[in-house]
């Protein structure tokens, strides 16, 4: 076996420190399949076979972590020698009756525990038992190894616009392992990082500095457009400390209309109408339960920044949701104007902030820091840095397939954070968008709730526009894909 070796970066490996027992820094994907147009009907066996002809073909499930002995440098990926799928690939089977229901709490369940680190940082789970016949593949990869928009990239080697399209060939194998760093190695590495640790962190100090005060000087200027601030955020319902328990649910909404939104509204983005959906779900929510602030709620939203090094290249930036204003016209397009300035905000502060500072990380610093943290509930005793995390992934425009089974929805999960306990992460697919609901349980009771008001959200916008029809069979029921 060719041994491939790979540092992590800084910031994929902060989600390493930062996780806990309770904060799972894993990401899901959920995708619901047909298999009646399948070669030779469906069989597990048959699903287990497709993914092990294509793994190759995706290094974060062919790689696992070694780590520093004294936990003073960033960890490195190797090839695993060992990779059996055994361990990687599950079936479950759902109670009846098979819903949408049922397939989110078994989702729920699935994310409730940390991937091991003794082995690559995956599963696949084979969700069988769902109505029509139907089953679901769950993919579970640690935030170390993917972000959204690379997780997204997996699919291409897993999917394909074929039903029946051949197994990939499978590479020759090279004739010069590359050698796996030995703990004297890794130490002296750890050790040379560290000596320039002081100069980089001055500089970067310094650059920091200057661009928050960029920032704080163009937020005193008269009708300027900003984002958000972390920190104050008000705390609502599912602010808090987080259990290990999870959720899930699912809605879904017709990509047409959401563009008959962003077209009639004149000048905004899609994000900002799926934001806007997001703002008006929370909005219905946050009202049954009496919990509805008079100030916006804050959102970060992941976004893709590019970058040579690394798994993640991600940033964030903040956008308040105007959850507070009734009018849903108001409210687009009061976010229309906060992503414009968070965007410029996010680029006066530097795309690769985020990843710089993740370089200077202290392994064992940072984890002991977050485990102190979850421990304490610390996050019951402050203002949220945010109320959630939204995020948008594009998908295919085409239908694809998985070992012959047609793709019929999928329903992107990203983790929940300390202080947070909703993550609302949507996909596009073949004329639709899919939303993907996780929710830390303890904070989040009644997850269908608020998949369930995405409807509710979706329509009120488009009255706002005079685009309301009295029907549309693709709003019907959250889970029709699988119902």
């Amino acid at each position: 076996m060719i041994a491939t070796v790979e540092q992590l970066s800084g910031l994929d490996a902060s989600f390493l420190y930062l996780e806990t027992p309770r904060m799972h820094l894993h990401v899901a994907m959920c995708a619901v399949l047909d298999p009646r147009e399948m070669p030779n009907g469906y069989r597990f066996e048959t699903i287990v076979e497709h993914i092990r002809e294509r793994v190759h073909l995706v290094p974060p499930f062919r790689r696992r972590l070694r780590e520093d002995p004294l936990g003073l440098n960033h960890p490195f990926w190797v090839e695993d020698p060992d990779l059996d799928l055994i361990h990687h690939v599950r079936r479950v089977t759902l109670p009846a009756p098979g819903g949408m229901v049922e397939l989110g709490e078994m989702i729920g369940r699935i994310n409730s525990v940390p991937l091991p680190r003794s082995r690559p940082l995956w599963e696949i789970w084979v969700i069988e038992g769902l109505r029509d016949g139907r089953f679901a593949i769950v993919a579970k990869v640690h935030h170390a190894a993917v972000d959204g928009t690379s997780g997204a990239g997996l699919l291409v080697n897993f999917f394909s616009v074929q039903r029946n399209a051949p197994a990939p060939k499978k590479p020759k194998k090279a004739q010069e392992p590359e050698t796996i760093p030995s703990d004297i190695e890794m130490l002296r590495e750890a050790a040379r990082a560290r000596l320039a640790q002081p100069r980089k962190l001055v500089e970067l100090a310094q650059k920091t500095v200057q661009a928050v005060r960029a920032v704080a000087d163009r937020r005193k200027g008269t009708d300027v457009a900003v984002g958000g601030t972390p920190l104050r955020a008000p705390r609502v319902a599912f602010n808090g400390a987080l259990a290990a328990k999870r959720d899930a649910a699912f809605a879904r909404l017709p990509l047409d209309g959401l563009k008959a939104i962003k077209n009639a509204a004149d000048g905004v983005k899609l994000n900002d109408v799926i934001l806007a959906i997001g703002a008006g779900l929370l909005r219905n929510y946050l009202l049954a339960k009496d919990g509805l602030p008079d100030e916006p709620l804050m959102a970060t939203c992941p976004i893709s920044v590019g970058g040579s090094r690394g798994s993640n290249h991600v940033s964030a930036m903040f956008v308040p949701l105007p959850v507070h204003l009734e009018n849903a016209a108001e409210r687009l397009g009061a976010i229309h104007r906060s992503t414009q300035g968070a965007k410029e905000e996010h680029h006066a502060l530097g795309a690769e902030m985020l990843q710089d500072w993740a370089e200077l990380a202290a392994p064992t610093t940072f984890e002991l820091a977050a485990r102190f943290y979850t421990r304490l509930k610390l996050a019951d005793r402050h203002r949220p840095v945010h109320n959630l995390i939204v995020s948008n992934v594009p998908g295919p425009p085409f239908p694809i397939y998985f070992a012959g089974a047609e793709l019929e929805a999928i329903y992107p999960m990203g983790p929940v954070l300390e202080g947070s306990g909703l993550n609302v992460t949507v996909m596009s697919y073949c004329g639709n968008v899919d939303f993907g609901f996780m929710v830390a349980k303890n904070l989040v009771p009644d997850v269908w709730d608020l998949a369930e008001a995405v409807h509710e959200a979706y329509r009120e916008l488009r009255a706002a526009y005079g685009l309301e029809r009295p029907s549309e069979p693709s709003e019907a029921r959250p889970g029709a894909p699988a119902e």
